[in-house]
């Protein structure tokens, strides 16, 4: 595993770990925001090219981003109106998405230094310690993630978290993915193995139903373009400028698998999470210059965040987020790349 320094935060040094295994692959990872800065991966001709969206230098993950390669918490994705109530009392977070709180607030977990720990050659472990109260959450939550990178070309990411006040706790990775390695992504084919999701509101909040995905745009059970029907006049896809939406994972062996055809690579998801969220990049604007200058337009990147779904905290009939003393949060995704001829 090779260390570099990847610059500095009010004089703290930021290290950067380099993942690699024996097919070639290459993880990049810092301890800012515990990010994963690139992926290094060949095609059907054995060409190496970066997946990932994002930055050469530290300067453009500290100047404002949406996310790239972020580890998202203490809550990933949106909590309506930045409150919940537990055990009787209601809890206020900081609101950054309009009304509503998103991916942990004005410093999540993505703004934080995270402490790492090589463990062997191609593995990370990362740790950060959430202090009660930080962005409104109740209770000092130690999370830590690790990062492994496999001779089945498998990138395993690990949460684990515990704490000492009843709080809520939901996870993410948040890279943005190019198969192709630059353009847009709508020749993408993906495949998600869920028969529903779940519909959201004008502000991207979910209803609370869970939507068959039958006869609609959101039905990626078998193999679609990303680009095929997201023009579609479909008011769930109006909201977000596209698809920023959670679907219900049915609990199948893969949640999700795609294909860029021009490049043969291919990216297969696996979780124990019962939801993810697919993005599509749709308020990349251009005026963000990334790696070698490059320039991210619109859909130029896709995210698959796995995790429990939106605004769990104030939705009785989704899957609980409560993490109370005593137990451990746990959850992991496999993301594995992969080339077809």
């Amino acid at each position: 595993m090779k260390r570099a320094n990847f610059g500095t935060v009010s004089s703290f040094p930021i290290d950067q770990y380099t993942l690699a295994n024996n097919a070639g692959i290459e993880v990049c990872v810092v301890t800012y925001g515990a990010i994963i800065t690139s992926i290094t991966t060949p095609d059907r001709g054995g060409r190496m090219s970066d997946i990932v969206l994002g930055f050469d230098h530290l300067d453009g993950y500290l100047s404002g981003h949406p996310y790239f390669g972020a580890l998202v918490g203490r809550y990933c994705n949106r909590i309506a109106h930045g409150r919940f109530t537990i055990d009787g009392r209601e809890y206020r977070l900081a609101a950054n998405n309009g009304p509503h709180h998103l991916h942990g607030g004005i410093e999540g977990f993505d703004k934080r230094i995270w402490a790492a720990a090589p463990a062997g050659d191609n593995r990370i472990e990362l740790s950060y310690e959430s202090v009660d109260g930080e962005e409104g959450y109740p209770g000092t939550l130690q999370a830590t993630v690790a990062y492994t990178l496999t001779e089945r070309n498998e990138l395993i990411c690990d949460y684990r978290a515990t704490c000492d006040k009843t709080t809520h706790v939901n996870l993410t990775q948040h890279s943005y993915f190019n198969l192709a390695g630059e353009g847009d992504v709508l020749e993408h084919e993906l495949t998600i193995d869920a028969d529903r999701y779940t519909p959201v509101d004008a502000t991207l909040i979910p209803t609370g139903e869970l939507a068959t995905v039958a006869a609609t745009p959101f039905d990626f059970r078998q193999p679609v373009a990303i680009g095929a029907r997201i023009e579609d006049r479909h008011p769930q896809l109006a909201y977000g400028g596209g698809y920023d939406h959670n679907w219900v994972l049915n609990g199948g062996a893969a949640a999700a698998s795609v294909f860029e055809p021009r490049s043969g690579r291919t990216l297969a998801v696996q979780t124990t999470e019962p939801g993810m969220q697919l993005y599509t990049g749709n308020f990349l604007d251009g005026t963000l210059a990334g790696k070698r200058g490059r320039s991210y337009g619109k859909r130029s990147g896709f995210c698959i965040e796995t995790q429990h779904f939106p605004d769990s905290p104030n939705q009785p009939s989704f899957p609980t987020t409560l993490l109370r003393p005593g137990e451990q949060y746990a959850s992991t995704t496999i993301f594995t790349f992969g080339v077809r001829q």
